[in-house]
């Protein structure tokens, strides 16, 4: 039949990928990508660690059983909220090296980026990872730092099955393809070309080395000791830019976490240099301002809504944001109520704005896809959401030479040719260019929200670009669609970042709910899977755990 009446099939509304309850546990709750990292952050918290030690065994952990993501060579966000109503953001992301300069990936005789930015040794920012575990520790844990890291040294030295996805992953041909251009990377991770079957034993001698060392010595063995002398050699002996020095100099930032409200709700999530807090919060005050929610979840109507509050936020992106250690970032602007009120008005019920007319708003003048993230809540109520990452899918594909750890390629994330599109296809400005000692942009989110003053959820995803969006979106499905928390993070999501200017859609959509959306106006490309959110709500006297159907993620309480 014609669709001729878009009222008639407003209600053509996806199904959830998965009719599945959370993990319920009075106590406490761990939500992680990988089983034996999620078993080290509930053994942490049942031998009387915190939410913060947890975080940092399940952080090590991860470095070993999650190498696609979970990281010694890269870096992140920590987000804490404490039980006493307290929140701080951690900034523990990679630094652009001293030598570092705007048109470092340019080929001068083309004009045009290399490749470098993504694949090989010069696409290392400075990691930052290990001292940012150990900077939480030393300020909000409690348990012995040998005890946090002891886990993950057993894990590389002793082994684990290797995962059914990780196996995949690995014998994949844009990967393996990637690894095997670099000795280490190779031997370990592809077994000189053999491939790791699934169930598998994965042993890693060099990077239990390396856990030894800094479970012995912590974070000065990794930035000024034998690990850092031998990375900097490394780096040296390849083309690469990092040294010494730029180890040495590596710091922890800890800034003030964002903060605005939602239909009530609290809303605690990431500052600058991440652009998602304040995507989210923008995004969130579009949507309050409609009644997006009324055709009920999924639907072609409430969808087109959503993603056209993503694509304003997106061109903003663009324009706007950056290191705000480096350039003036707007944020009073971007989250002023006028402004937030008359991007909302720009938003036409079922048509589509083509990107081509959306540029960033006119906002007020300056005031004085590879990732992991892990939920976790402990006894007393404190509250940890952490992201971290190498960028892309195993990072710049370098194992450090000795040292078993992969590098990450966090450079691309700078605007390596301002206005041209990154890995993730993402436009970016010169706020974004690179300069020396400067923390790339990201779309990292780590979420907290409260209801009454209280904790309430915790959410976060990786993802690149689709990290805001797949956190919005849950968020939405608690607060908007009163969805439990698995219901949230299985309900099928869709992405828009502006440009390209099509909507990422899972698969999982209703084809009606889809010819609707293209009838709007919408471009729509179809994909497996959007981002991976790990959550967590607290819900009366139960913790609810949710980790994403979409993976092998696991939640457990007590």
């Amino acid at each position: 039949m014609r669709v001729s009446r878009v009222t008639v099939l407003l209600w053509a509304i996806a199904a959830p990928l998965f009719a599945r309850q959370p993990v319920h546990a009075r106590h406490a709750m761990v939500v992680t990508r990988e089983t034996h990292a999620t078993e080290v952050g509930v053994q942490v918290l049942q031998a009387g660690g915190n939410a913060v030690d947890a975080a940092v065994a399940v952080g090590f952990a991860l470095a070993v059983t999650h190498p696609s993501a979970g990281n010694l060579g890269g870096g992140g966000f920590m987000l804490l909220r404490m039980a006493d109503g307290t929140s701080t953001f951690i900034d523990f992301r990679e630094r652009a090296p001293l030598s570092a300069s705007r048109n470092m990936y340019m080929d001068q005789a083309t004009g045009q980026a290399t490749k470098d930015s993504q694949l090989g040794y010069r696409a290392s920012g400075v990691p930052g990872t290990v001292r940012g575990l150990e900077y939480a520790h030393a300020k909000y844990g409690k348990a012995p730092w040998k005890a946090l890291v002891q886990p993950a040294v057993s894990l590389a030295a002793d082994g684990f099955p290797v995962p059914w996805g990780v196996a995949q992953t690995l014998q994949s041909k844009n990967i393996s393809e990637k690894l095997a251009q670099f000795p280490d990377s190779k031997r370990i991770f592809l077994k000189d070309g053999a491939f790791y079957e699934f169930g598998e034993t994965l042993k890693q001698p060099e990077l239990a080395a390396t856990l030894g060392r800094i479970r012995d010595h912590g974070a000065k063995d990794f930035y000024e000791g034998e690990t850092a002398h031998l990375l900097a050699a490394d780096m040296a002996a390849h083309g690469g830019e990092i040294t010494l020095e730029d180890l040495q100099l590596y710091k922890v930032i800890e800034r003030k976490a964002l903060e605005g409200t939602y239909k009530g709700y609290g809303v605690i999530t990431a500052p600058p240099p991440s652009s998602g807090g304040i995507g989210l919060l923008q995004m969130l005050g579009m949507l309050s301002l409609t009644d997006y929610s009324k055709t009920g979840v999924g639907s072609a109507a409430s969808l087109h809504y959503e993603v056209e509050a993503m694509r304003r936020f997106f061109a903003d992106r663009s324009e706007f944001l950056g290191d705000a250690d480096f350039v003036k970032v707007p944020v009073k602007g971007l989250l002023n109520a006028d402004y937030i009120r008359k991007r909302a008005e720009s938003i036409q019920a079922g048509k589509a704005t083509p990107s081509s007319d959306i540029r960033q708003g006119d906002v007020a003048p300056y005031e004085s896809l590879e990732t992991t993230h892990y939920s976790i809540v402990d006894e007393a109520g404190n509250a940890v959401s952490v992201t971290y990452t190498l960028n892309g899918s195993y990072g710049s594909g370098v194992t450090a030479t000795g040292l078993g750890f992969l590098l990450n390629n966090e450079m691309d994330d700078f605007a390596a040719d301002p206005g041209k599109p990154n890995l993730y296809g993402l436009l970016q400005g010169e706020a974004n260019a690179i300069a020396p000692r400067k923390t790339p942009l990201s779309a990292m989110t780590p979420t907290i929200v409260t209801k009454d003053g209280k904790l309430y959820m915790v959410v976060g995803s990786p993802g690149g670009p689709t990290i805001i969006t797949a956190v919005m979106e849950v968020i939405l499905n608690v607060i908007d669609f009163g969805m439990n928390m698995q219901q949230a993070v299985d309900q099928p999501r869709v992405h828009h970042q502006w440009m390209p200017d099509s909507i990422s859609a899972e698969n999982t959509i209703s084809p009606d709910t889809i010819a609707l959306l293209q009838q709007f106006g919408h471009t729509v490309k179809t994909t497996n899977s959007i981002a991976e959110v790990a959550a967590i709500r607290v819900f009366g006297e139960w913790l609810e755990g949710a980790p994403d159907g979409r993976t092998e993620a696991t939640a457990k309480g007590y």
